[in-house]
C-alpha cells in the first residue's frame, strides 16, 4: 500500500433519520453519500478504505453499497455493543439499559487492527467535498506524519432546519487546534445560532465558528493513548446508557495532555449531510447540481 487509509464510520443507528441513512439512495444510480466520499478519497491519493459497520447491517451494506465498489480496495470492521469492552463493564451497561455501541472513539478503536498507515476518519452520512479530501490526502502523504489534522467547517453551513445538531466547536491558535468542545443541541433560533445545554443554559455561537464534522487525520501512533482515554471513559459511562465517547472529546484530551498536536487544514469545502429524513431532498439536489457541473460523473463507479 502506498497511500493513507480512509476510515468510514458507518455503524450509526439513524434514530433521528428514521432508518439506515448510511445506505440511503442519494445519487441517480443509488449512490449513498459515502460513495462520493470514497470516490473523492481515491482520487486524492488514499489507498484503502475501512468501513466500520454493525453486523446487523452487513447484508444491506454489501447489497446496497459494496456491490458497486468491486474495484475499491476495502475491508469491513465491526463495532458492536460488546466490542473491546471488559465483561464487568458490559454487564453493568446492559443492566443500565444500554443497547448501542459507545460512539466514534469506540468505532475507531474497532478498526485499529486493520490500520497500517496514516489515516483519515469521516462519517458515512456527511458530504465533505473534493477539496477537503485533496488537502487531507496531501497532508497524510507528507514525510513522517507525526501530528494529527482536522478539516473544520463553518458552523452556519452545517445546520439543519429540521432540528438540533451535534457539533465539535473548535478553538484555533496559530494554525493548530487549541480545544474542541462537543455541543449536542445546536439550532437556529430566529437570526441567532444557539446551543442549549441539558440544564437549559443557552450559548450563542457566531455563524463563522469553526466546527468539527469528524474529518480527522491521524498517525498510527495514537492508538495506545486513545485506548487509555476510552478505558477512562468506560469507568463512568457503564451506568449511563446513552453516553458516547466522541472523537472530538478524545482529540481535546490529546491536546490538553500534550499527547498530540492537531493541525488545522482550512479547505473552505462544501458540506451537507442527512441528520433528519427531511434533509434528504437537499442532499439529492446538491449531488444533482455537482454532477451537472462535472464534479462527479453521472455514473459514479462505472466511469471510474
Amino acid at each position: 500500500m502506498t497511500g493513507p487509509v480512509l476510515v468510514v464510520l458507518a455503524a450509526g443507528m439513524g434514530s433521528r433519520y428514521g432508518g439506515l441513512k448510511q445506505v440511503d439512495r442519494i445519487g441517480r444510480e443509488g449512490e449513498a453519500l459515502l460513495d462520493y466520499s470514497v470516490f473523492d478519497a481515491l482520487r486524492s491519493g488514499f489507498a484503502k478504505v475501512l468501513f466500520v459497520i454493525r453486523r446487523a447491517i452487513e447484508r444491506d451494506f454489501r447489497n446496497l453499497i459494496l456491490c458497486r465498489m468491486a474495484a475499491v480496495p476495502y475491508e469491513l470492521c465491526f463495532q458492536e455493543l460488546d466490542s473491546l469492552i471488559p465483561e464487568e463493564v458490559l454487564s453493568r451497561a446492559k443492566q443500565a439499559g444500554r443497547t448501542k455501541p459507545w460512539g466514534t472513539s469506540h468505532a475507531l478503536l474497532c478498526a485499529a487492527p486493520m490500520i497500517d498507515a496514516p489515516f483519515a476518519v469521516i462519517n458515512a452520512d456527511d458530504f465533505y467535498g473534493l477539496r477537503a479530501f485533496k488537502i487531507m490526502g496531501s497532508y497524510l502523504t507528507s514525510p513522517q506524519v507525526s501530528e494529527g489534522a482536522i478539516v473544520p467547517y463553518r458552523l452556519e453551513k452545517t445546520l439543519s432546519p429540521q432540528g438540533t445538531v451535534t457539533r465539535g466547536v473548535c478553538r484555533i491558535q496559530e494554525g493548530y487546534l487549541a480545544s474542541v468542545q462537543e455541543l449536542t443541541a445546536i439550532a437556529r433560533e430566529g437570526s441567532r445560532i444557539v446551543n442549549t445545554s441539558a440544564e437549559g443554559v443557552k450559548q450563542e455561537l457566531t455563524p463563522d465558528t469553526p466546527v468539527s464534522m469528524n474529518f480527522w487525520g491521524f498517525p498510527t501512533g495514537i492508538f495506545p493513548d486513545l485506548r487509555r482515554y476510552f478505558h477512562e471513559f468506560l469507568k463512568t459511562a457503564a451506568g449511563q446508557p446513552k453516553q458516547e465517547c466522541y472523537l472530538p472529546m478524545a482529540a481535546d484530551w490529546f491536546i490538553k495532555n500534550k499527547l498530540l498536536k492537531i493541525r488545522v487544514l482550512p479547505a473552505d469545502s462544501d458540506w451537507f449531510g442527512v441528520t433528519y429524513q427531511e434533509d434528504r431532498s437537499v442532499a439529492v439536489n446538491r449531488i444533482l447540481e455537482l454532477t451537472a457541473r462535472g464534479v462527479y460523473p453521472a455514473s459514479l463507479w462505472t466511469a471510474s
